[in-house]
């Protein structure tokens, strides 16, 4: 597989799977069906309890041909069933496939329609991996929580097409001046969250508030009269705050203290 051009990383203890999943962050999943100490179905029932990696696909890869045990196998939650021994170029075949179409699928199926970043349940989703990756490695992370300022005016004077046209200028903007690492999710309506990964809240403060400053100079146009338009954010950092949930209210609450402030600012949890 490495020979054909793909990223594998090869587990031989089933107990660092969970480790190397949030570490790699895999397309699919190979796994023999017989390990020392634990079979691939169990292995499999474990994964699939953990939210983050009910996605990933699991393909069985063993020399077991029995119809019944492979059926059986796939019923905890695996996928596809590869019987060993395979030739080469089959295998890489078949594994090329199988990620080409999870690819495509979770793009669709994990991003907003309209702006082309994370949906609310995925950046949940990702919050938490993000965490326990920070957890285990002992390094720092932000949530940020952002809010278009007055957006319903906009709507209401300009009308939805141009609403839609500020929203997808900000996930640009987000996307052009953030890390490819960075986690970027449309939280709902005009609201967006953002994970920094290694990035300590004065840090997160000072390239939101240029993201904040460089939004604010961009000019709309919408029947007839120029515009523009500002947002909100508020920040909370990892591990002052342990859990996602905990992250998101005190980043919501930081929010709501900046729009209480007067809008177009940023402002960290107390």
């Amino acid at each position: 597989l490495q020979q054909a051009g793909m990223v594998t990383s090869v587990v031989t203890d089933p107990s660092n799977v969970t480790r190397v999943l949030i570490e790699e962050k895999p397309e699919l999943i190979l796994m023999d069906v017989y390990m020392e100490g634990c079979k691939g179905e169990e292995l499999t029932a474990l994964i699939r309890q953990q939210e983050a990696f009910v996605g990933i696909p699991i393909v069985y890869f063993s020399v077991e041909k029995n119809l019944e045990k492979q059926m059986a196998a796939l019923q905890e939650g695996g996928d596809d069933f590869l019987t060993k021994p395979i030739k080469p170029e089959y295998l890489v075949t078949a594994v090329k496939t199988r990620a080409s179409r999870v690819r495509q699928m979770r793009y669709f199926m994990e991003r907003d329609s309209l702006t082309g970043l994370l949906n609310h349940t995925q950046l949940h989703s990702r919050l938490i991996s993000e965490i326990d990756r920070a957890r285990r490695i002992g390094g720092p992370l932000t949530y940020t929580m952002i809010d278009l300022d007055h957006f319903k005016l906009v709507n209401d004077e300009f009308g939805h097409m141009i609403g839609d046209h500020v929203l997808k200028t900000l996930s640009r903007l987000l996307i052009e001046r953030l890390r490819k690492t960075d986690v970027l999710g449309r939280y709902g309506g005009e609201e967006f969250g953002i994970v920094l990964f290694n990035t300590n809240l004065e840090n997160t403060l000072r390239v939101m508030n240029e993201i904040r400053e460089s939004f604010s100079r961009i000019r709309y146009q919408g029947r007839g009269k120029d515009f523009f338009v500002t947002f909100s954010c508020g920040v909370a950092d990892f591990p002052r705050f342990s859990t996602a949930e905990l992250l998101m209210e005190a980043a919501d609450k930081a929010l709501y203290e900046a729009k209480h402030q007067g809008r177009n600012q940023v402002v960290p949890a107390p």
